[in-house]
């Protein structure tokens, strides 16, 4: 039986390794995840909405995938990069689809956890103003922590928002029991996305949260930040290059102007400060405002008036008697 044992495990161990060769060398995006406080219950949920979107959740021991990553390095010299990020509670999330998808469908599959004994908080813990429900006998739990309450029929009610466990915070006995008897479950767990690798290239996961607008925002600062070091240091780059060129040309109309040197554009210049009313003479006159509506019909009026008007009573030059 320990002969028929051991070989099943190594031929476990050995299928392990082929498919984590095969998986890397077919997918080229893998999200490293931290799975600390989550239940193989949970897992399986997590697994199968990853598998709607075409991605593979694959988790084992470190000192496996470490000699899997190691032997396949030689086909794929990138993946060693892999190898100081596994440490820990961890797993590989495989995938072909938008990495921004599957980041939401990790960050959305979260349970909610009671505060136990001893845990370290991942979050601050906000205990509103409430009425508990609770019985005035057990305001001992509250006292023990400077929680001011007071009773309302009959009931404990907590006066103001208490700020009960930081984050970081062991969670002690006290703290625990109290939360349990508000039925608060302050923790949320699942798998925590920890870093990207992206075609050979490693990167933070706050990258997926950028929008096209803040990459294009950073993508103007650093051009930005190259032309004023290339123009300081005066080694020209193509971020810098208009900017010389357009220096230049002002370095030259200036020279222009106070010469006699000139061009075509700097002569325009030229003939307007030694004659600026000529260019405005030459400005078209400013359009005749439209006439109200209500002043179209007198105007038409008197326009036919003025046809209408006889022809002696127009000044031809000459007297009555002549």
């Amino acid at each position: 039986m320990a002969g028929g044992d051991s070989s099943s495990g190594k031929q476990r161990k050995q299928q392990y390794f082929t498919r984590l060769i095969k998986l890397l060398d077919e997918y080229p995006c893998i999200l490293i995840v931290g799975a600390d406080n989550v239940g193989s219950n949970h897992m399986q949920q997590i697994r199968k909405a990853l598998r709607a979107k075409g991605s593979i959740l694959l988790m084992g021991k470190n000192t496996m995938i470490r000699k899997a990553i190691r032997g396949h390095a030689a086909n794929n010299p990138a993946l060693e990069g892999l190898l100081p990020l596994v440490r820990g509670n961890i797993g590989f999330v495989f995938t072909k689809g938008d990495l921004s998808e599957v980041k939401n469908i990790i960050q959305t599959n979260r349970v909610e956890a009671p505060a136990k004994q001893g845990a370290i908080a991942p979050v601050k813990v906000v205990v509103p103003a409430m009425n508990t429900g609770l019985e005035p006998t057990q305001t001992s739990f509250f006292q023990a922590l400077n929680i001011q309450t007071k009773i309302a029929r009959g009931q404990i009610e907590i006066i103001q928002d208490v700020n009960l466990i930081e984050e970081g915070q062991k969670v002690g006995a006290s703290e625990a029991n109290l939360l349990a008897k508000l039925n608060i479950k302050p923790f949320s767990y699942g798998l925590a996305l920890t870093m990207v690798y992206d075609n050979g290239s490693i990167y933070s996961p706050k990258v997926l949260s950028l929008s096209e607008e803040d990459l294009l925002k950073k993508f103007s600062n650093g051009v930005r930040n190259i032309a004023s070091v290339s123009l300081q240091i005066g080694v020209p780059t193509v971020a810098s290059l208009p900017h010389s060129i357009a220096r230049a040309y002002k370095n030259v109309l200036s020279v222009s102007l106070a010469s006699e040197y000139t061009f075509e554009k700097a002569q325009q210049i030229k003939d307007y400060l030694a004659n600026p009313s000529k260019f405005a003479a030459s400005a078209p006159p400013p359009a005749a405002s439209a006439p109200a509506k209500g002043d179209a019909k007198p105007a038409k009026e008197e326009k036919k008036k003025e046809e209408e008007k006889p022809e002696e009573d127009e000044d031809m030059g000459f007297g009555l008697f002549d």
